[in-house]
């Protein structure tokens, strides 16, 4: 079992940065890929970014790409997602999610993922 714990969030005023941060325990967490997600007030969870176990292979929905940057660390069961040019339409409630896989794919569907964080909230004021 993974357990997944997101930090970072908060209030920032568009055009800022956040960066958060999702840690994962309960196995060695090695083989693992990740994506965070979004879910804003009355809408659907959307995918945001997601990442390889080994980190060579990265993938961002268009909404963000060229400003997000998703990274991990496998050496202390991390993943990141550094958030740069906020603006008023990111705020959401972010979740981390992680995939035990071998390969080096990336997956950006909810499905795809058995294991989830409970979120962190971003909130950016326009």
């Amino acid at each position: 079992q993974v357990q997944l714990v997101e930090s970072g969030g908060g209030l920032v005023q568009a055009g800022g940065s956040l960066r958060l941060t999702c840690a994962a325990s309960g196995r060695t967490f090695t083989r693992y890929a990740m994506g965070w997600f979004r879910q804003a007030p009355g809408k659907e969870r959307e995918f945001v970014a997601a990442i390889s176990w080994s980190g060579g292979n990265t993938y961002y929905a268009d909404s963000v790409k060229g400003r997000f940057t998703i990274s991990n660390d496998n050496a202390k069961n991390t993943v990141y997602l550094q958030m740069n040019s906020l603006k008023p339409e990111d705020t959401a409630v972010y979740y981390c999610a992680a995939r035990y896989e071998y390969s080096g794919s990336y997956f950006t569907r909810t499905y795809d993922y058995p294991y989830w964080g409970q979120g962190t909230q971003a909130t950016v004021s326009s």
